[in-house]
C-alpha cells in the first residue's frame, strides 16, 4: 500500500496500521546506517519545504479551525490547533536547530580495559520505532519527525482528526526532505486515518513499534498507558507551581509569576497554582491581582490570599489538583518553605516548579527536594520546553522516572548498549 493514500481507500483499519508498522520497522534498519550529513540533508529540506509551502499550511490549518468550531472545540484546543506564521517560523527554526545538533547515535563512551583483557563500553544507539499520538498541535507532527530522524528513529505520527488537513500538508513536505536526502519515505509515516481503531492497533504492535508518546490529554493518556502494550513516555497532567519566597525580589516575583500564568494559558508548562510566603504577601500580591484582573484571570484563593485579594474566590481541595488550561489561578500563602514543598509534592504533577528567592540556601533546597522534572529558581515555568533547554524541539515531557525525564530530545530517544572488543577471549 502506497504512503500517499486517502482515508476513503482503507476499508480495514488494522491491516492498514499492519503495513504502516512493517514499513516503518524495515525503515528504522535502514536509518540505523544513515549519516548524519544525510540525516541533516533531510531535515534542512524539510525546512525549505515547509517555507515554500505556507500558503498550502494556512489555507489547510484554515479548513481545521473552522470545522473545529462547528465542531464546539474551546479556545484552548483551537490555540493549540493554530499555524500561525510565527508557529511556522517556529516550526522551521526547530528542524534547522535540530539540524546543528550532535548526532547522538554511535557515540561512545566510558571504554576501558578489564583485568580479562576485553575492552568494554557504551555506544548510543536508536530506539527503533517511535509511535506518537498527539492532538491540535500541528506542529508536533514537525518536532516529532525532526527529532526521530536525528536520532535514528523511523516514527509512526497519528494526529487528531481536528488537524487532519494541516498535518497532511505537513507531512508532504516531510516526505519531500526525506526524497532529498534519499531516505525511505517510510522514515516517517502520518497515520492517514482518523478512526480511533488506528490508536489501539499502533499501541498493540510491540513486533513493529519500541516505545510510544503520547500527547493530548489526560483521557487520551491514561488510556494509551493502561492499553498499550508497548513502553509509554508520558506525563499526564502540567499542574505547576511557582512559590514566592520570603526572601523574593518583589519585582521579580511579580513578573515571574505573570509571565507563568499569562504569557499563554493553554501549554502543559503555564502556572496553575501560586503558593506565596505570608511575609512576601504584602509585597506581591496587590500588585498580581491587579495585573491579574486587567488580564482577565480568575483569582480562587485561600482565606489568607482573600485577605489582600477580596475579590478572589474561596479555593477549594479540588482546584489544588486541576490543570486549567485556562484564564484561572488558585492561590495559597503559606508560612514556611517546608509548607510550600510539602504542597507542590502532594497536589502537584511532577512536571515544571518553581521558586522566586534571592536565598541560596532556600534555592538549593528547593531544587532538592521538589519531586518534578524540572525545578526552577528565578525563571518563568514557561521555559520548561525543548525548544527553550537548547534541544532544539521536544517530542514531549516525561514526568516518569525510568529512561527519559522532562522535555524529551535526542538523548531521550536513544539508548545504550555495551559493546566489546576482544581478541580471540574465551571464558574459562
Amino acid at each position: 500500500m502506497a504512503l500517499e493514500i486517502s482515508e476513503s481507500e482503507i476499508a480495514d483499519v488494522d491491516a492498514y496500521m499492519h503495513g504502516v508498522g512493517e514499513r516503518a520497522r524495515s525503515a528504522s534498519r535502514v536509518l540505523a546506517r544513515a549519516t548524519t550529513a544525510q540525516k541533516n540533508r533531510a531535515l534542512l529540506a524539510m525546512a525549505t519545504a515547509l517555507d515554500e509551502a505556507r500558503d498550502e499550511l494556512e489555507t489547510a490549518n484554515r479548513r481545521d479551525l473552522e470545522a473545529g468550531r462547528n465542531n464546539g472545540l474551546d479556545e484552548a484546543l483551537l490555540d493549540r490547533l493554530a499555524l500561525t506564521p510565527a508557529r511556522i517560523d517556529a516550526m522551521i527554526e526547530g528542524l534547522r536547530q535540530v539540524a546543528a545538533l550532535p548526532d547522538p547515535v554511535g557515540e561512545i563512551r566510558d571504554m576501558r580495559y578489564l583485568p580479562s583483557g576485553l575492552q568494554v563500553g557504551k555506544m548510543r544507539v536508536a530506539l527503533g520505532v517511535v509511535g506518537i499520538v498527539y492532538e491540535s498541535r500541528p506542529n508536533v507532527t514537525v518536532d516529532a519527525a525532526s527529532l526521530c530522524l536525528k536520532s535514528g528513529n523511523a516514527t509512526i505520527l497519528r494526529g487528531g482528526s481536528e488537524a487532519i488537513h494541516s498535518n497532511r500538508a505537513i507531512a508532504a513536505c516531510i516526505r519531500q526532505g526525506l526524497r532529498v536526502a534519499e531516505l525511505d519515505e517510510a522514515c516517517v509515516q502520518v497515520v492517514a486515518t482518523t478512526d480511533r481503531a488506528a490508536v489501539g492497533a499502533l499501541i498493540a504492535m510491540p513486533e513493529f513499534v519500541d516505545v510510544i508518546v503520547p500527547r493530548g490529554g489526560k483521557g487520551l493518556i491514561e488510556r494509551i498507558s493502561r492499553d498499550a502494550r508497548v513502553p509509554v513516555i508520558k506525563h499526564l497532567d502540567g499542574i505547576c507551581h511557582v512559590y514566592v519566597d520570603q526572601a523574593a525580589a518583589p519585582a521579580k516575583a511579580v513578573a515571574i509569576a505573570d509571565n507563568a500564568k499569562t504569557q499563554r494559558y493553554s501549554p502543559c508548562n503555564a502556572m496553575e497554582t501560586l503558593l506565596v510566603h505570608a511575609e512576601a504577601a504584602p509585597r506581591v500580591l496587590p500588585e498580581l491581582a491587579d495585573i491579574y484582573r486587567r488580564k482577565g484571570v480568575e483569582m480562587r484563593g485561600c482565606e489568607r490570599t482573600r485577605a489582600w485579594v477580596a475579590d478572589a474566590v474561596a479555593v477549594t481541595e479540588d482546584d489544588w489538583y486541576s490543570e486549567y488550561l485556562a484564564p484561572i489561578v488558585a492561590i495559597r500563602v503559606v508560612d514556611t518553605l517546608e509548607e510550600a514543598i510539602m504542597h507542590i509534592n502532594t497536589y502537584g504533577s511532577h512536571h515544571t516548579d518553581a521558586i522566586v528567592t534571592e536565598n541560596l540556601t532556600d534555592a538549593r533546597r528547593f531544587l532538592a527536594e521538589v519531586d518534578s522534572s524540572s525545578v526552577m529558581v528565578n525563571a518563568s515555568t514557561r521555559f520548561a520546553d525543548g525548544f527553550e533547554f537548547g534541544l532544539g524541539a521536544e517530542i514531549g515531557i516525561s514526568t516518569d522516572k525510568l529512561h527519559a525525564r522532562g522535555p524529551v530530545g535526542l538523548e531521550g530517544l536513544t539508548s545504550e548498549k555495551y559493546i566489546v572488543y576482544g581478541d580471540g577471549h574465551v571464558r574459562s
